[in-house]
């Protein structure tokens, strides 16, 4: 009778209050590895609808929080969001699973679609497919910017400095690392002058009492800093980074080419800021003009699969690493060595990812009370979603417009009716990337 009696006192915590099973997690990081299309824009889209307002494992301020710091790393800040989410939920276990599980699946599909690109050349039904599926992920990317917007752009100087970050980006094609960096320290001044304004322009809605994650409940045990674990960690990961490499230079020669793949792309991984776009010319001109990897037009190429499968946008440089080996296999089987070579440019480009997050995670998760920095990337915050409503505007403008003066009206529609679908009606991502896909190869065929 008295166990009854607690039962009945005790307060019924709510079951969205209830944190995820390792296996629930592992469940959907799997399931976000195969429809995480669009690049960057559109997985912190997905991230966003699926994390925040359906399952509420983390709450929009949180979100944000994690958001702006892995913003400001080099790499892929897609990938990075979603180690840290994972490292917040399970420990390091859920970091490793979501950031592995966020770049494996694209991992084959890219490898197959490069093997028939270099095998075959671009098949009809693929490309067929791939139509269908851009215009989905530019609405996917629209949406993002109106949900991210509400949350983030709570007052006029919010609007403005987002208003300000997507003019710098789209007219006068002001780097992405430059934008956040004045951003940051605007937010960071701004906050002694402003601070209602900048200081808790993220807001705490009910969201935070919801969430499993949120600022309203105390941060895990394991996130607290300790400096022998980030030694640790740190030595761990920077061995497992270059292992690889070695070994290529070690049993292939110190002037293979699938050595000085793993050794330019380990250099690339620690100075890919500003994300995909901001890299592309500088590997696209190494890969080209300085080791020979790639024809001309071949990463465009590239760029384009990348675009259109599932993982980073950064992928492309796998896509690289398969031609480059394939067109220079160097005594192995042209297959074999491409594959080598993927794997290795996937290995150092995505390995660093880990290190950057379970060493800085714990000294950012303790700087979430003060409000010096929360206003700064309050700041960063906003002038995200400038970006990415930059991002928004390019694609859009090359899906809808191919060719000049020539609209896309398939596309038009196609993108109108995701956008609608996704907003109003809160139609589910899997179901819109199926659909948008076999529209495609219906459409393509039937001309």
């Amino acid at each position: 009778m008295n166990e009854l009696a607690d039962m009945q006192k005790r307060p019924l915590v709510p079951e969205r209050l209830r944190p995820p099973s390792f296996g629930e997690a592992f469940r959907f990081w799997l399931k976000l590895g195969f429809i995480s299309f669009g690049g960057p824009t559109g997985q912190i889209a997905i991230m966003q609808t699926e994390l925040v307002e359906k399952k509420k494992w983390i709450s929009q301020s949180r979100f944000l929080h994690a958001l702006n710091f892995c913003m400001l790393l080099p790499g892929p800040e897609a990938q990075q969001l979603a180690i840290y989410i994972g490292w917040l939920l399970h420990k390091i276990r859920g970091g490793i699973v979501a950031g592995a599980l966020f770049v494996i699946p694209s991992i084959f599909v890219l490898w197959t679609v490069s093997y028939i690109y270099a095998a075959f050349g671009n098949l009809p039904w693929i490309a067929a497919i791939f139509y269908g599926l851009k215009p989905a992920v530019t609405a996917i990317v629209l949406v993002a910017v109106i949900r991210i917007g509400r949350k983030a752009l709570k007052n006029a100087v919010m609007w403005t400095l987002a208003v300000i970050a997507f003019a710098a980006i789209y007219f006068f094609k002001v780097p992405f690392p430059a934008i956040v960096l004045v951003a940051g320290v605007v937010g960071f001044i701004g906050g002694q002058l402003w601070e209602t304004k900048l200081a808790n322009a993220s807001g705490h809605g009910d969201d935070e009492k919801l969430s499993v994650i949120s600022d309203e409940r105390e941060s895990p045990p394991h996130t607290k800093p300790s400096l022998p674990r980030a030694v640790v960690i740190s030595v761990v990961c920077l061995v497992l980074w270059l292992a690889p490499t070695i070994a290529a230079g070690a049993f292939r020669g110190w002037e293979s080419t699938l050595f000085k793949e793993g050794l330019f792309f380990s250099k690339a991984a620690v100075v890919t800021f500003g994300g995909a776009y901001a890299v592309l010319p500088y590997v696209a001109q190494q890969a080209l003009f300085h080791y020979g990897w790639l024809k001309p037009g071949q990463m465009m190429d590239g760029l384009g699969l990348a675009e259109t499968t599932p993982g980073p946008l950064i992928m492309v440089l796998q896509f690289v690493g398969f031609m480059g080996a394939w067109q220079h296999p160097e005594g192995l089987p042209p297959l074999l060595a491409a594959t080598l070579g993927a794997l290795l440019t996937t290995w150092a480009t995505f390995t660093p990812c880990f290190l950057w997050i379970f060493v800085g995670g714990p000294y950012i998760e303790q700087l979430r009370g003060n409000k010096k920095l929360t206003a700064a990337l309050s700041a960063v915050t906003a002038a995200i979603v400038g970006v990415i409503l930059n991002l928004a505007v390019w694609f859009g403008l090359h899906v809808f417009f191919p060719n000049a003066g020539v609209i896309d009206w398939f596309a038009v529609v196609l993108c109108a009716a995701v956008f609608v679908a996704m907003l109003r009606y809160k139609i589910d991502i899997i179901p819109v990337i199926l659909a948008s896909g076999l529209l495609g190869l219906i459409y393509k065929f039937l001309l």
